[in-house]
């Protein structure tokens, strides 16, 4: 496997839940207004990095208002963004609403939001695990899909990092792991193996918070929401909301030999 000779950097990005009024407001928070600070935030970075994935949950409810309210704010984005279709959104309206940076689409059916794009020597596979309603929240990857990853996570090939909205592995979360996970997501590890020593992270949403699982030398890794955090005690029966804990992302660096994810916060407007 020959490795890439430069670092490259991206912000992970996600759970931004955009609504159909800039005063929308959910779990008590209003999310328009923390995305524009997010948005300003990312375009002020000290390093400049070489993109932004966004791990789904773009908007709240598919509706054309809101899809339009978040393209006008992630058109003031000084740098490529790729999204992730999360259980509010839709592949379709993403396609239509959402432009991305340079990609290579692996369907041409505009219902599923799957691809690959390689920057720097890197390469990444954004999945689609957007399930039928009635499993929601769970994901569940298509055999497409999960053939897909076969064909990729190879032993050999250079650096691969995946996107998927849905948390793949327990977390140690009585309600996140009762509700929130891929339903196939141990197929999922398991097609993952053979190249657990070229993946530099599997990296999604959905969960509201930054948290990290590593299983046969495989990191899984969240970012926090951009506007409210869940909690995910071992112990937590139901959703709750944690008012306290700031909005924020990451910021990964993938460098020759390492990963390297630092959570960032700001200040909820």
């Amino acid at each position: 496997m020959m490795l890439p000779v430069e670092p490259l950097y991206f912000v992970h990005i996600s759970d931004t839940h955009i609504g159909p009024e800039k005063s929308y407001s959910r779990h008590g928070q209003r999310p328009y207004p923390c995305a524009e600070r997010l948005i300003e935030v990312l375009n002020n970075l000290p390093t400049t990095p070489d993109f932004v994935v966004h791990t789904g949950d773009v908007v709240t409810d598919p509706d054309p208002v809101s899809y339009q309210y978040a393209a006008d704010l992630f058109a003031r984005l000084r740098l490529p963004i790729y999204y992730v279709n999360g259980n509010h959104d839709r592949a379709a309206d993403i396609h239509h609403y959402l432009p991305m940076g340079p990609k290579e689409d692996v369907t041409a059916d505009t219902n599923v939001l799957y691809y690959t794009f390689e920057r720097k020597g890197y390469r990444f596979l954004v999945l689609d695990a957007r399930g039928p309603d009635e499993i929601d929240p769970h994901g569940l990857l298509s055999e497409a899909q999960l053939e897909l990853v076969c064909r990729e996570a190879t032993p050999d090939g250079p650096p691969l990092t995946i996107f998927i909205h849905f948390p793949v592995l327990p977390m140690n979360s009585t309600w996140m792991d009762a509700y929130m996970l891929v339903i196939n997501g141990e197929t999922l590890h398991n097609a993952l193996l053979p190249a657990r020593d070229r993946i530099r992270g599997v990296f999604h949403g959905h969960v509201h918070q930054s948290m990290q699982v590593r299983r046969d030398g495989i990191l899984y890794s969240s970012a926090a929401s951009a506007f409210a955090q869940f909690t995910a005690w071992p112990g937590d029966l139901t959703t709750g909301f944690d008012d306290n804990h700031p909005p924020g992302f990451n910021f990964v660096h993938l460098l020759p030999e390492q990963t390297i994810i630092r959570q960032h916060l700001f200040a909820r407007p």
